[in-house]
């Protein structure tokens, strides 16, 4: 698999220690990987795509497979873009497989040579969410456990907490 582009996506609003810990493993296992920050104007995200691909960015910065890239078309038209041939998905529990079978099933009838491939999160991070991540933050709560310095400077400024 060290010979094929993968593609991780997601909205990552905000870019998760869960987040992070999936890509550096997808890294290992093949021979580049894309960070595809979706745009995803329907979900109201709190930071713009630009600042989610520059904290992505810099959090990755050391792996040289990497590319972190947005897109606001269909994930399968991004993937023919970059002649990707994987998906990577994160399950972080029961939870989360069936959409992301429904998912993978859609995507390959539009795409029948991609292939999609799930990852599970180390176990410090299976309970942990985007979402959760930016409710805590929301409330002034220190949500530096989850997120890396870049990521919980900006919750800071966003929500103009002391802690975040």
């Amino acid at each position: 698999m060290k010979g094929k582009i993968a593609i991780y996506s997601g909205t990552f609003d905000p870019f998760t220690k869960g987040h992070e810990d999936l890509v550096r493993r997808a890294a290992r296992l093949f021979g580049r990987i894309i960070v595809a920050v979706a745009d995803s104007k329907s979900k109201r995200p709190l930071f713009g795509p630009d600042e989610r691909v520059a904290m992505v960015r810099e959090i990755l910065r050391d792996c040289e497979n990497i590319e972190v890239k947005s897109f606001s078309c269909l994930l399968m038209e991004f993937l023919r873009q970059h002649g990707a041939q994987v998906i990577v998905r994160g399950l972080r529990a029961v939870s989360d497989f069936e959409y992301e079978f429904q998912m993978a099933g859609m995507n390959r009838s539009l795409h029948p040579d991609v292939e999609t491939v799930f990852l599970t999160p180390g176990e410090q991070y299976m309970f942990l969410s985007a979402t959760m991540v930016r409710e805590i933050a929301s409330l002034g709560g220190d949500v530096s456990k989850f997120v890396q310095p870049v990521v919980a400077a900006r919750l800071r400024d966003r929500f103009g907490t002391a802690t975040a």
